[in-house]
């Protein structure tokens, strides 16, 4: 009993403020400009190949984490579905992309914003380590492309081999508002 009494005590004589857990303190968002260059790729999108009507995915991107990551979920019709997270490096004053999908693909970009678009440079994609340079380019109707090309000597030439142009979803598909 005479413990239950010096516990009880104690438990009065903590101030109040120390018996309530402060909330943690926010990180700051990512507020500097360069988290934003990538914004114009966020939305709900339909895919198709550049230049083409027929429907190859639907694409949702998110910017989330307080603003310092964009995540892509890519849902092609064909089902092999993948996605990426995207995030500005401060320190390296870099763009970096992980991109993992459903066939356990796993491919690492790095680049930056050149004033007009997004580039994109790794490995993972392209057979025999080839290089995979992925530009993203908002267009003028608001829809985004993303033009990906290989290169198998280190960056001296590339081939294209992909040409996907990102429009707006419509409306009434599931997840699009």
């Amino acid at each position: 009993m005479r413990g239950m009494m010096v516990l009880g005590t104690m438990l009065l004589s903590i101030p109040a403020s120390a018996q309530t857990a402060s909330p943690a303190a926010s990180p700051p968002a990512c507020t500097a400009p360069e988290f934003a260059q990538f914004d114009f790729w966020v939305g709900e999108w339909d895919v198709y190949p550049t230049g083409g009507d027929k429907l190859v995915a639907h694409s949702r991107i998110e910017k989330l984490y307080n603003g310092c990551a964009i995540r892509e979920n890519w849902m092609p019709l064909n089902g092999n579905d993948g996605g990426s997270l995207n995030t500005y490096v401060a320190g390296a004053k870099e763009w970096r992309q992980l991109w993992t999908d459903s066939s356990a693909s796993w491919a690492e970009f790095r680049g930056a914003f050149d004033g007009k678009a997004m580039v994109l440079t790794g490995t993972g994609f392209a057979a025999n380590g080839a290089l995979t340079r992925m530009t993203y380019r908002r267009n003028p109707d608001g829809s985004v492309r993303q033009l990906g090309e290989n290169s198998s000597d280190k960056g001296a030439t590339w081939t294209p081999s992909f040409d996907f142009t990102y429009r707006p979803a419509k409306k009434g598909r599931a997840g699009s508002e």
